[in-house]
């Protein structure tokens, strides 16, 4: 019994925007926390040769780093958002077929 309310999706159709949507918020984070990871192990290391333990020292320039990244690659990532939201919305008729 076929019931015509109910419609059949291929799962590509919709395993793909998905892809691509995970994909963006990967490069997104990795974009964002591995310049404040580096940061944070090379302080961490300078902390160990010196013996100085603040938390402050640790804190401060990862948080300036991120902040710095974010602000010039906010562009770069704007466009990339945008463009993956029309993408969705051109193929939204596709998806919901």
């Amino acid at each position: 019994m076929h019931n015509d309310r109910y419609f059949e999706v291929e799962y590509y159709t919709l395993i793909d925007p998905f892809k691509q949507l995970l994909w963006i918020v990967m490069v997104v984070v990795a974009l964002i926390t591995l310049p404040a990871l580096l940061i944070g192990i090379s302080i961490s290391i300078f902390q160990a040769a010196t013996q100085i333990n603040d938390m402050s020292l640790t804190f401060i320039p990862k948080l300036l780093v991120m902040i710095l990244v974010l602000i010039f690659s906010l562009p770069w990532l704007l466009s990339k958002l945008v463009s993956m939201t029309q993408d969705l919305m051109f193929h939204l008729p596709q998806y919901l077929s």
